[in-house]
């Protein structure tokens, strides 16, 4: 969750400066020192949706890949620029917007998203043997490396997850180059063997 420098009502009071004429928007983005962009989305995201597009959410916002993708098609059919659907649908940051569209253009797949804060923030949850480890690895690897869901789904940490992938990784890693090391050994040995005959 970001930390927020400025309270919704904040927010309004300068939307309401601009929407009741008051000032243009680079004479309040001067004046209180917040960016004209930054300004112009509390304004698209205010005529949308009030004040309750300043509420702080509990956490990360949740996405639905339905969600997501009804985003994505509104900007493609021409609906809106990425700012104004951004502000419709109360998405937290346009930049979210962008990488949606981003992976839908490069025929990648939009997933849901929910976020579970306690499987990041979390320490060590439980001691692990290294069997368990190594299926924890292999089910992370072969599920595309979904830390935050082999994380719930193991009752370990988030950060324990990276740890196992990265030394099942790097032991898979190491065996590979040692078999790879072993079979040139054994060819040149045989070119040398075939050579002397």
């Amino acid at each position: 969750m970001s930390r927020r420098r400025h309270t919704p009502e904040w927010m309004q009071e300068r939307v309401e400066e601009y929407l009741s004429g008051k000032a243009s928007i680079k004479a309040i983005a001067r004046e209180h020192e917040i960016g004209v962009a930054t300004l112009k989305g509390w304004i698209r995201k205010y005529r949308e949706q009030g004040i309750s597009a300043f509420l702080e959410r509990e956490g990360n916002a949740k996405y639905s890949k339905e969600f997501k993708m009804q985003c994505v098609t509104a900007v493609l059919r021409g609906e809106g620029s990425v700012d104004d659907i951004v502000a419709k649908y109360n998405i937290s940051a346009r930049e979210v917007l962008r990488r949606w569209i981003k992976r839908y253009n490069a025929n990648m797949e939009l997933k849901d998203y929910d976020p579970k804060r306690e499987v990041y923030m979390a320490e060590s949850r439980r001691k692990t043997t290294l069997e368990e480890r190594k299926e924890i690895a292999e089910y992370c690897i072969s599920h595309g490396r979904d830390y935050k869901n082999t994380a719930a789904l193991y009752d370990v940490s988030y950060s324990q997850v990276c740890v196992f992938d990265s030394q099942w990784s790097s032991i898979h890693l190491a065996v590979h180059r040692l078999w790879t090391a072993a079979q040139f050994t054994a060819e040149t040995a045989i070119r040398r063997t075939g050579n002397a005959g």
